[in-house]
């Protein structure tokens, strides 16, 4: 079996990139959109990443296919937070616990190491003992719990936020 490749997105990744984020939305309470996400709107989403600087976009790339990926995007847009970034990751549910998220990360935090970025943070919607491992894994510690902050599939969720520092 090939390794799984992690490289930056391409246009071409856009379609599986959506499919892989409305499973998501339709499926989980991991991100309060509550309508699938359209081409265009996931186009404009996409536009926000570049190859290099603090706001990137990978994609984990398994035989052949799209097994997930990571962003470090705006914390916030005032100027005061562009030393920090929001980090997410998306595995497929096909390739949960085969280590693409860590290598997704892995991968993410190699290239932010050059930036001039002083902290990550990740939110994760509870329960998620999945992704707390992982977070935790990479150095992540909880910064704050946000009870019931978002309302999705007829229920109210907790958000934890999460944050580490980096060099």
């Amino acid at each position: 079996m090939d390794p799984v490749l992690v490289r930056a997105a391409e246009s071409g990744d856009l379609p599986a990139l959506t499919d892989l984020y409305n499973h998501y939305v339709k499926t989980s309470a991991a991100t309060f959109d509550l309508e699938p996400a359209s081409l265009e709107s996931r186009r404009q989403w996409m536009s926000r990443y570049a190859d290099s600087g603090p706001h990137r976009l990978l994609v984990a790339i398994d035989g052949g296919a799209i097994a997930g990926y990571a962003t470090s995007g705006k914390l916030r847009e005032k100027p005061g937070y562009l030393t920090s970034v929001e980090t997410t990751v998306y595995v497929h549910p096909d390739r949960h616990a085969r280590g693409v998220g860590t290598r997704l990360y892995a991968t993410l935090f190699a290239a932010l190491a050059g930036e001039d970025v002083h902290r990550a943070y990740a939110v994760i919607v509870l329960p998620n003992p999945a992704s707390i491992a992982l977070h935790a894994r990479f150095g992540f510690e909880p910064a704050g719990l946000f009870r019931e902050a978002g309302r999705k599939f007829g229920r109210y969720w907790d958000a934890q936020w999460f944050e580490r520092p980096l060099p």
